[in-house]
């Protein structure tokens, strides 16, 4: 049998015994950005171990905690660090805060993440303001019996992250004069980089960066009726003619450097969001 609603409201009940507030914002920090969690005003940080049915997060740099508190005065729920298809788990297991920040109240969603540049017009700490995206992973969370509960059987993705809230992004990084690119991201499973050929077949299917999370939250997010919006990192450029092995050290201190810029701006849409509704 089916279990994922009572562990969603398992998961529910035991983080309201804890924290009393109603997020209205569901934040995920992607490698590099655990700096926005000093932005929030915290009233209780839970490691994702204590959680009723969360996976423990194995991701260099990812703190593992669900930071519960407000930004700019906004209640949000916040992970610092996310879950991913590569560290073994399933996407359901992957999504799974998601439905219980949906369950909590939340109806936005951010996600941010590092990724690789494929667009030869990007530069490295590029933030991208994502506009589409392309699932490569081989699984669905949405995968199996439906339960009507969450969601819809089969969700429109014609508009998968939120226009205007794309839009409003792109006009605060503008005022604050942070460069920030509009792309498609493309989702595949990790954890290995990809090859000269795989890069160049992504680039023709038409993404600009590449990725190993992000998508199937989205998906999750739109199946359970949530705003979503999605901000990139570039941390390395995948150029094929250009190629250089990868530096994992090299890459985390250009999230870094990324990620002050990106927290600049989500402190302003923050600040912005009942402009933004």
């Amino acid at each position: 049998m089916d279990r994922l609603w009572d562990e969603i409201q398992e998961a529910r009940a035991w983080l309201g015994s804890r924290w009393s507030g109603t997020p209205r914002v569901g934040l995920i920090l992607g490698t590099g950005l655990g700096g926005l969690a000093t932005k929030i005003k915290t009233d209780i940080a839970i490691p994702y171990t204590e959680i009723p049915h969360f996976p423990h997060s194995t991701a260099p740099s990812h703190a593992g905690k669900l930071l519960c508190g407000t930004l700019e005065g906004v209640p949000v729920m916040a992970m610092e660090g996310r879950f991913h298809y590569y560290e073994g788990y399933t996407l359901r297991q992957v999504t799974f805060p998601i439905r219980v920040m949906k369950a909590m109240g939340a109806d936005t969603l951010i996600l941010t993440s590092a990724v690789g540049g494929m667009n030869p017009q990007y530069r490295l700490a590029d933030i991208v303001i994502l506009e589409d995206h392309i699932n490569l992973m081989p699984d669905n969370p949405l995968r199996g019996i439906n339960d009507d509960r969450l969601g819809p059987r089969f969700p429109d993705m014609s508009q998968p992250w939120d226009r205007l809230l794309m839009e409003k992004a792109r006009r605060i990084a503008l005022k604050l004069g942070i460069p920030a690119q509009q792309g498609v991201l493309v989702a595949v499973p990790g954890p290995n980089l990809e090859t000269r050929a795989e890069y160049r077949m992504l680039r023709l299917m038409g993404a600009d960066i590449v990725g190993m999370s992000t998508v199937p939250e989205c998906i999750t997010a739109i199946h359970a009726g949530l705003k979503t919006v999605g901000f990139s990192i570039v941390t390395d450029m995948c150029l094929p003619d250009a190629l250089e092995p990868a530096d994992i050290d090299r890459i985390l201190k250009v999230a870094a450097q990324g990620g002050l810029q990106l927290e600049r701006l989500l402190v302003e849409f923050f600040r912005q969001l009942d402009v933004l509704a």
